[in-house]
């Protein structure tokens, strides 16, 4: 049985036992995950699972409840149109439901690759092996994962929907003494993850960040490496361009209003990579603008939020979005068109075991951005980042595997971690973006079909407020 024709059962099921005029909508999702786990440069655990989810919400006398289970056979079917039922009858008056989605047309979904999508242990194995020979004997750990796949969404307004995507991804570190270099890649093909590049940039990181100085507190300029900006889309999507938080007025977000730099487009673009073609309430997923050269223009929606604000659903139905909102879960910071890049040429760029400092510039597009800068920070990573104040968007956090002193150009010396404190939306205000590179990278998210892409991004300001243990 297809993932469509367990949806079309379940709706039926669902109008037998509530009544024809319950309204019922059902998401089957079969997912199968594969991880490959390696630390001290040996891989200590290959795991897989497979299964097929079904959920069911179901609006039935004016009151709403969702139910989920993993049993497709006729009594698991059952036994959650039943208990989802129950749970209807038992919940409070729903004056907002929003309705079903109607029919409509979905589109086809994004890239699949069928390779990636069957892809062996053996296959990730060796992206694995690449990594540790390429760190040339330093510790090594990290993983490569591959994960497919297939849905379908039926409601008993007449809409269906079908897709499948597939998604590679790897995260390594390498590691000297007490400094780390990290190196990630997400991407729709495993073809596409070269295990010895990633550990190639990694162990020069590593290198080029030992012996780290104490430098003082205060405003950097700063480069910030796509692994840094992409804490940046993701405090962006979840607390910035969230319907729920906007229309609570939680949000930074003022659309019709020029909130960032020119240089700044955000596009939450689902089907530029492996994410299925509609979201949970089967509403057709596309391109998005969020901001449009500096100028904010949306924010995202699902149908219940969007009833709301008297606009229509952006395709942002989620799980859990009655309680923390819909979200952007793709999202893009557009890159710089090819002119636009500060810098004749790009600056050298290090990367062997003898590179010293220059190994932190582990690419072209980054030492571009990095030789504009008179004194300031490369950053390669944020992690820990707490929000203070969700409507200026002010974060707090630490750097992480590498931050360096930059002077005329040149990273001179590896610096020890900060904490800082900075609004996010502030940051990237007109005028503080000083540039942004041309190839953004795919960074892969904890949550399967997330990701984040951007390129390296060259900031005017960004606020250090003391050492990592201060």
């Amino acid at each position: 049985m297809t993932e469509l024709d367990l949806a079309g059962q379940v709706v039926e099921l669902a109008r037998r036992l509530a009544g024809p005029d319950a309204q019922a909508e059902v998401v089957v999702t079969r997912a199968d995950l594969a991880l490959t786990r390696f630390a001290n440069s040996f891989i200590h655990q290959n795991v897989a699972e497979s299964g097929t989810a079904v959920r069911l919400r179901l609006h039935v006398d004016g009151r709403t409840a969702a139910g989920s289970g993993s049993l497709v056979d006729p009594d698991g079917l059952t036994a959650l149109v039943e208990r989802t039922l129950a749970a209807a009858r038992l919940g409070p008056p729903d004056p907002a439901w929003p309705g079903l989605a109607p029919a409509s047309p979905v589109p086809p979904a994004g890239v699949f690759d069928e390779a990636t999508a069957y892809a062996s242990p053996d296959e990730r194995a060796a992206r694995v092996r690449a990594f540790v020979d390429a760190v040339g004997g330093l510790e090594a750990a990290g993983y490569c994962r591959t994960a497919y796949r297939s849905g379908a969404f039926a409601n008993s307004a007449g809409h269906s929907a079908v897709g499948r995507t597939a998604e590679a991804a790897m995260d390594g570190i390498a590691r000297t003494g007490g400094a780390d270099g990290v190196a990630r890649r997400c991407a729709d093909r495993l073809a596409e993850v070269d295990g010895a590049a990633l550990g190639v940039r990694a162990a020069a990181k590593a290198r080029a960040a030992a012996d780290p100085v104490e430098l003082p507190p205060g405003r950097y300029e700063v480069v910030l490496e796509p692994a840094a900006v992409a804490d940046l889309l993701q405090n962006f999507a979840w607390f910035g361009f969230n319907g729920k938080r906007y229309a609570e007025r939680q949000s930074f977000a003022e659309p019709g209003t020029a909130q960032f730099d020119p240089a700044v487009t955000l596009v939450d673009d689902p089907l530029h990579g492996s994410a299925l073609p509609y979201d949970l309430e089967g509403t057709p997923r596309h391109a998005l603008t969020l901001v449009d050269a500096g100028t904010t223009t949306a924010v995202t929606h699902d149908r219940r939020s969007g009833a709301e604000a008297g606009v229509a659903s952006t395709g942002h139905g989620m799980p859990g979005a009655a309680t923390f909102g819909p979200i952007p879960h793709n999202l893009r910071l557009l890159p710089a068109a090819a002119r636009a890049v500060g810098g004749d040429s790009p600056a050298p760029v290090g990367g062997s075991a003898a590179s010293g400092t220059a190994g932190a510039l582990a690419d072209p597009d980054t030492a571009a951005l990095v030789a504009g800068v008179a004194r300031g920070l490369l950053v390669s990573d944020f992690w820990y980042t707490r929000v203070l104040d969700p409507k200026r968007l002010v974060i707090t956090g630490l750097t992480r595997n590498g931050v360096w002193l930059v002077e005329d150009g040149v990273p001179t010396r590896a610096a020890r971690d900060f904490r800082f404190t900075e609004s996010y939306p502030r940051a990237l205000g007109p005028g503080r973006v000083l540039g942004l590179g041309r190839h953004p990278v795919r960074q892969p998210d904890r949550v399967d079909g997330n990701w984040w892409e951007a390129p390296p991004l060259r900031l005017a300001s960004w606020h250090f407020t003391g050492g990592a243990s201060g």
